[in-house]
């Protein structure tokens, strides 16, 4: 079981100690981004983006890569469509990992950096308790190094 608001990590992109926003009425996960620019490494479509974390009052950025799964077309809560990548990371949250989409998009009006859909839910096996938050510990991978 999982509360409104849990603590995550990114480990494959060197990311620890988000906090998420779960929502249960969006079926993808978001990760708020810039500087998304595609590329390629071994004949592979990758991208590369910075990575915004931590809250307003205190900001932190990382510069990731990512290979890329696909290139989807989102609706967001206002009604607005817009294109998006998508990239698969590993998702830690409490004691668990499992793989995860996100699209990647700028939320910088937004509270929370992180958005859990309802996939990543679903396959996670979770269940949420919006009436809870942080019910989960903070995941316990070892530390990961260079977080800015």
């Amino acid at each position: 079981m999982i509360g409104l608001r849990e603590w995550i990590d990114l480990p494959d992109l060197g990311v620890a100690g988000l906090r998420a926003k779960i929502d249960t009425g969006a079926s993808t996960s978001t990760l708020h981004a810039t500087e998304v620019v595609q590329f390629e490494r071994d004949g592979r479509p990758w991208v590369r983006f910075t990575a915004h974390l931590g809250t307003l009052v205190q900001l932190r950025h990382r510069h990731c890569q990512a290979p890329l799964v696909a290139v989807k077309t989102i609706k967001s809560s206002n009604g607005q469509t817009q294109t998006r990548y998508v990239i698969l990371t590993t998702l830690a949250l409490g004691d668990r990992t499992w793989p995860v989409e996100f699209t990647l998009t700028c939320r910088k009006a937004m509270r929370y950096r992180v958005l859990l859909g309802s996939r990543a839910l679903v396959d996670g096996q979770l269940v949420v308790n919006p009436a809870l938050t942080y019910v989960q510990d903070k995941p316990t991978l070892p530390k990961l190094l260079g977080v800015q």
